[in-house]
């Protein structure tokens, strides 16, 4: 009879030690498993900050590239010319310059507006100013507007203080295009980008590089 209760006893022991080990060997295994995750998501936003956002002629030809990067963005032309660089601090200011490096002005972003300004930040050139009825106006250093930016049902219209049409912006079936008052496309892109931002293209009152800067602005705010 002992012998008996004895057996029992160490084939009771053995049973609960096996399982012992088997769920070490899982609480062992999981943790690494949930350690995947993150590594992917690291590799798609290491994807994301170098897209290329390019600008095509109506035709199909390169016009010209916003290349993103880690701090900043690139502006080159059709053949990859670089154009203008771009660079953001963490206090949302946005410095730019052309190849050269040398420093061509400023765009700072404040709640409701976007202010360029000159090189040595002593002068305000243009102001893109949010307005309550949901559009912005584009005004000069002295507050005259230049530009009324409203919004329409896939688009904005970029229209003179007059209410003269000059451009819009339609975004259609993953397009987004730059349109003269005639409707002739001047340019389009397929690549991600917020239509006001991309509207910042149409402000001929800046060169190139002052609307890059301007529109990678506004882009990073999402129009905000």
């Amino acid at each position: 009879m002992k012998d008996t209760v004895l057996k029992i006893s160490v084939l009771f022991f053995v049973i609960t030690a096996l399982l012992g080990c088997s769920n070490t060997n899982k609480s062992s295994v999981e943790p690494n498993q949930v350690n995947s995750s993150p590594v992917a998501e690291n590799t798609t936003n290491v994807a994301t900050s170098s897209e290329k956002i390019k600008f095509k002629t109506e035709g199909g030809t390169d016009l010209f590239s916003l290349k993103q990067q880690a701090d900043g963005a690139k502006l080159v032309d059709g053949k990859e010319k670089e154009l203008v660089r771009i660079k953001a601090d963490k206090s949302g200011k946005v410095k730019f310059k052309n190849a050269a490096d040398k420093t061509l002005g400023y765009v700072v972003t404040a709640k409701g507006y976007w202010k360029l300004e000159n090189p040595e930040q002593n002068k305000e050139l243009y102001v893109l100013r949010n307005q309550n009825n949901g559009g912005l106006n584009l005004e000069d250093a002295g507050k005259k507007v230049v530009y009324q930016i409203k919004s329409d049902d896939n688009g904005w219209e970029i229209l003179k203080p007059n209410n003269q049409l000059v451009y819009q912006v339609k975004a259609k079936e993953g397009k987004t295009a730059l349109k003269n008052s005639s409707g002739k496309t001047v340019f389009y892109t397929k690549s991600s980008i917020a239509p006001i931002a991309f509207a910042c293209f149409g402000f001929d009152v800046l060169n190139r590089e002052q609307q890059a800067a301007l529109a990678y602005a506004v882009n990073l705010t999402g129009g905000k």
